[in-house]
């Protein structure tokens, strides 16, 4: 790593250090139930709303009413955005006459975007309208961030409660995460991505000639011949500042985030980089906030912040070290000492092998899936390091909301296996854990790898789906272990080597997200209105602190186990071999 690369590493670390205590105490009075900051201005809109939508805000809602609100309004969501998809055509602003989106790119366009997955299959500039990226693809951002965000306050609601058969009022919950945080933050990230460079109009596609023809020159047989370059246009920078700010990930452009015009610089790629893991890291503190101890927030802060910094730490090494057969080849150096040493395949020269690893860390271990080079060039190590981001869950920091009620899930394993070490019935901030809990935990933790699992091995299997590999071999299998796993677990990137437009790829990859987003989502509601219910054991010695260093580091080695248990054999398969190999 370069000087350069270092200081902005622990620029990016003091600035979450710092911001988030802060953004999660403001999170916590927005979600707390009394007065907040911003009421003045954002309670006349939010009642106005209330009174279209028919909500009474001051109801609160059973965990089954707010699982059914939830389901319904993604429901809606995902047959909305279909809608636009399937007529576009005849939808305005559509300068570029894109033609309609195929029906099962539209349902896997469709339930990824209203999920927080953002998986593409598509070619943004090529496919998709500037009404079908603002009014479709740029709403659901909001939204699907907004759904993660509630369901995390949610369950701390029903842990921070007592003998209460109510979790919170769904409409209230999205309707504030919008207004008072995606909104805003949004907003003022899109105007300094505009002082940037980042594009935002309404411009189709245009002709251009740069000033250096040789750029752009042709050979023919009858000499060379100039030919102008194609500039897309589109509303850029208001979709690019919700795909971070909501762990969205899904590109405006195919280069997604590795495209000038919706990247420019150093300094769009570091804010970039700290506004998608910010809410996430900031929520850690809400829920030191809400359930009356911080130090319960400190501990999950640190939990999170290890599986966060130790993983990028890894793939920047091994990314800069870069391949050692090429090494050996003395064919490995660049032209500039950035990038001097580092696998420089796949990666954007503006930014180098570097920190192309800490971005493709970051994004994968905060389920954003905004990269800036691509994955699949990278080498077997760091690669693997990005996978293994992925296949843990949303755990460390994991995306919007969707990370905290991951890590307080695996939070409740862990001190029921403490409880067993012990001989004692496990408790969590005073609640015991009862058989129905760890139930419902089990549930979260096996589900979504058994589908990507057997999807996985299902499309290995399959002659015409292993036809679409960019590779064969042990990266062959990384190619399709990671589609399932970033469809599965919420992410969105993609090693790019494999081709999913096929039929088999869009239905099962949307099969997929669903399942990761839903199956997770419910029995999370059920665990929180479960322990909303409960009356808090009083605090004995014989109680399992679960604020300090102990317990922070169960829970650590439990998501690890857990993740190592689930996937080593299909990683040692693939990325393992792979570096091996070598």
């Amino acid at each position: 790593m370069s000087a350069a690369l270092w200081i902005e590493l622990i620029a990016l670390i003091a600035a979450l250090a710092v911001t988030a205590p802060l953004l999660g105490s403001y999170m916590a009075k927005v979600f707390g139930g009394s007065s907040a900051p911003g009421d003045r201005v954002f309670l006349p809109v939010e009642r106005f709303g209330y009174r279209l939508m028919g909500v009474d805000a001051k109801r609160e809602q059973t965990w089954q009413r707010y699982a059914v609100s939830l389901l319904a309004f993604s429901f809606v969501g995902v047959l909305g955005l279909y809608a636009i998809q399937r007529f576009q055509t005849a939808l305005p602003l559509n300068p570029d006459g894109q033609a309609t989106i195929p029906p099962f790119m539209a349902f896997n366009n469709s339930v990824s975007f209203a999920t927080n997955t953002n998986w593409q299959s598509y070619y943004g500039e090529a496919t998709a309208s500037f009404f079908t990226q603002m009014v479709g693809f740029t709403f659901q951002n909001f939204m699907s961030a907004a759904v993660g965000l509630a369901v995390a306050v949610a369950l701390i609601r029903g842990l921070a409660r007592k003998r209460s058969a109510t979790i919170g009022n769904f409409w209230v919950d999205i309707t504030r995460a919008t207004t008072r945080l995606l909104l805003p933050i949004s907003l003022l990230l899109a105007v300094v991505f505009l002082s940037q460079g980042v594009i935002q109009n309404f411009n189709a596609q245009q002709q251009v000639t740069p000033v250096d023809k040789s750029l752009t020159a042709v050979v023919g047989d009858d000499g060379s011949v100039t030919r102008p370059v194609t500039v897309p246009g589109g509303p850029v920078a208001s979709q690019e500042a919700i795909k971070e700010v909501g762990t969205n990930g899904g590109g405006f452009f195919n280069a997604n985030s590795g495209h000038p015009f919706e990247n420019p610089n150093g300094l769009t790629n570091w804010l970039q980089m700290y506004v998608a893991a910010s809410i996430a890291f900031g929520l850690a503190f809400t829920f030191g906030h809400m359930v009356g101890d911080r130090r319960q927030g400190r501990a999950l802060f640190a939990v999170m912040a290890a599986f966060w910094i130790l993983p990028m730490l890894g793939a920047v090494y091994f990314e800069a070290t870069g391949n050692p057969r090429l090494t050996q080849a003395g064919a490995d150096q660049a032209t500039t000492a950035q990038q001097s040493g580092g696998n420089m395949e796949g990666k954007e020269v503006r930014f180098g092998a570097a920190e192309s690893a800490m971005h493709g860390s970051n994004s994968t271990s905060t389920t954003t899936g905004s990269v800036i080079s691509s994955h699949d060039s990278m080498t077997p190590a760091a690669g693997g390091i990005l996978l293994f981001n992925i296949v843990l869950g949303e755990y460390g920091p994991g995306g919007v909301g969707s990370g905290l009620y991951g890590l307080l899930v695996l939070a409740l394993v862990s001190v029921f296996i403490a409880g067993l070490m012990v001989g004692r019935t496990p408790e969590y901030l005073g609640k015991k854990i009862r058989a129905p809990d760890v139930k419902l935990a089990t549930i979260y933790v096996l589900f979504v790898p058994a589908v990507v699992l057997v999807l996985s091995s299902i499309t290995v299997l399959l002659s015409s789906a292993v036809a679409s590999f960019g590779n064969t071999g042990p990266h062959g299998l990384t190619e399709a272990l990671y589609a399932y796993a970033s469809a599965g677990n919420g992410n969105g990137s993609a090693f790019p080597g494999i081709t999913v437009t096929s039929d088999w790829y869009q239905l099962s990859l949307g099969f997929a997200i669903l399942v990761g987003r839903y199956m997770l989502i419910v029995p999370v509601l059920a665990i929180a209105g479960g322990a909303a219910r409960k009356q808090p054991a009083p605090v004995t010695s014989g109680t399992f602190p679960t604020h300090g260093p102990l317990f922070a580091g169960l829970l650590f080695a439990v998501i690890l186990i857990v993740g190592a248990l689930t996937y080593f054999p299909v990683l040692s398969l693939g990325p393992l071999v792979e570096h091996f190999s070598l």
